[in-house]
């Protein structure tokens, strides 16, 4: 009987991912995660075999600067009401779907776009169908914060994950498959296999719609606080005489929603968030650089779209899954410095797998090796690195804050990336994988920097009350 009830509370632990609210974020992480390859990774595929040199491929990568620059407008998906879906739908669900809407428009737009005579077209419905995919992360991740309490989040955050993962395999391995399938052979392009994968994953889009249209909107209201100082400031804007009422309690919102969060990280830090900044925009370099041509580099190797999708899109995905667990509990172990610095160091170092995989040609065992390798190391860097980003942020601007953060990510290496391409037509592929590994060398220094300055900070913070009476 002892064992019966010591199980109890696993049971009922594990019963959080069957409540309705959980099982949500299942499907809205599916709904996230689908457009992201779409104008990513599966996307200089279909470039690359219509003929599109790397160059442009490469300049082409600068469509996900949407997701580096989501922090910009996230206060209007924040704050902003929509005409007749905000009334219908409330704030949340009436966001959620309008950028799936768009998103929708976008993949179909894409769908009847070949890039080898409307490449054009397709760049702008590509822009499209980020810009609203970024829209989409920021109303989820308001939605499922306000969905539930604290205790939750961790379920509420797995769900999503899960979901994220299996839209990844889907958009990727999927969308190759079902080209594949109507691709009457490999040696000549046609572009109406591509047509129906993303019409396809346009379809797909349907479970995030339903799930918005079937679920409850959360009831949470602006804090009476927020409210209190944006009112102080507009008073102090407007008595003065010099600005209309108007004006007045537009720029008091955007001092609250925009001003506040970054003012907050800057006065908590001081000159240590240069530094801090300075590693974020950094850490990643490596993987998202080289990431941009590894399409490009599987077609030019010779490898067909079903080795690609069975390798480096379920293969790969599944390898970086297990790489997150396993730097999941290095950092527990060991703490999230010493994990940022391995992964920033495995990051580099399998670029150069790469390397030496461009100079043996058609190799599947290889392939295998080099993915195996470079997926597990991005999946423990990632893991420790969402750790540290967590760490950075105030409870009081958690949503903005970690949407800076992980916006300052993307900026530099998705900017450095586009230029990937060209290097890679200048000095070939085995140069431009040794380079995409070597830049990641100065994120090593970066983080033994950041780690004493957190050292320090500790050393000189005052010790909490309980600490005292010890």
């Amino acid at each position: 009987m002892a064992i019966e009830r010591s199980s109890h509370p696993w049971l009922a632990a594990l019963g959080v991912y069957l409540e309705p609210r959980v099982a949500r974020m299942l499907l809205l992480g599916f709904s996230s995660g689908l457009p992201l390859l779409l104008t990513l990774g599966t996307l200089s595929f279909w470039l690359r075999e219509a003929g599109v040199d790397r160059t442009t491929i490469g300049f082409l990568s600068w469509v996900a600067l949407a997701y580096g620059l989501k922090w910009a407008w996230a206060p209007l998906v924040d704050r902003l009401h929509l005409p007749w879906l905000t009334r219908r739908l409330g704030r949340r669900r009436g966001w959620l779907l309008a950028s799936q809407l768009a998103v929708v428009a976008g993949l179909m737009g894409m769908a009847f776009s070949d890039p080898a005579t409307h490449l054009e077209r397709l760049v702008v419905f590509a822009l499209l169908t980020a810009f609203a995919s970024a829209t989409q992360d920021i109303a989820i991740d308001a939605f499922r914060i306000e969905s539930a309490p604290p205790q939750q989040q961790g379920a509420m955050a797995a769900a999503y994950q899960a979901g994220y993962r299996l839209a990844v395999i889907l958009a990727s391995a999927g969308a190759l498959w079902i080209a594949a399938r109507f691709d009457a052979s490999e040696t000549t392009y046609e572009a109406w296999p591509w047509t129906i994968a993303y019409l396809a994953m346009a379809g797909f889009m349907a479970v995030g719609m339903v799930t918005v249209l079937f679920s409850a909107e959360p009831r949470v209201t602006v804090p009476r606080e927020t409210l209190e100082r944006e009112a102080r400031v507009s008073a102090r804007l407007h008595g003065s005489g010099r600005l209309p009422k108007g004006l007045a309690d537009l720029l008091a919102w955007g001092y609250s929603a925009v001003v506040s969060p970054f003012l907050d990280f800057l006065l908590r830090y001081r000159w240590q968030a240069l530094l801090i900044l300075a590693l974020i925009a950094t850490y990643r370099i490596s993987d998202v650089v080289m990431g941009v041509m590894a399409n490009p580099f599987y077609v030019d190797m010779g490898y067909t779209k079903d080795e690609v999708a069975a390798v480096s899109k379920v293969y790969g995905v599944i390898m970086t899954i297990v790489g997150a667990a396993i730097g999941g509990v290095l950092s527990l172990r060991f703490g999230v410095m010493r994990i940022l610095f391995l992964g920033a160091l495995l990051s580099a170092a399998t670029n150069l797998l790469f390397a030496w995989l461009s100079t043996q040609g058609h190799n599947l065992p290889g392939l295998v090796f080099a993915v195996s390798a470079d997926n597990l190391s991005a999946g423990i860097a990632s893991a420790a690195f969402v750790a540290y980003l967590s760490g950075l942020t105030n409870v009081a601007y958690s949503a903005t804050q970690y949407a800076l953060f992980s916006s300052v990510m993307l900026l530099l290496p998705k900017f450095l990336a586009g230029f990937s391409g060209l290097a890679v037509d200048r000095f070939g592929y085995e140069s431009f994988f040794v380079a995409t590994a070597l830049i990641g060398l100065p994120v090593l220094l970066l983080v033994w920097l950041a780690a004493r300055s957190e050292r320090q900070r500790a050393a000189f913070a005052p010790l909490p009350p309980q600490s005292k009476v010890r």
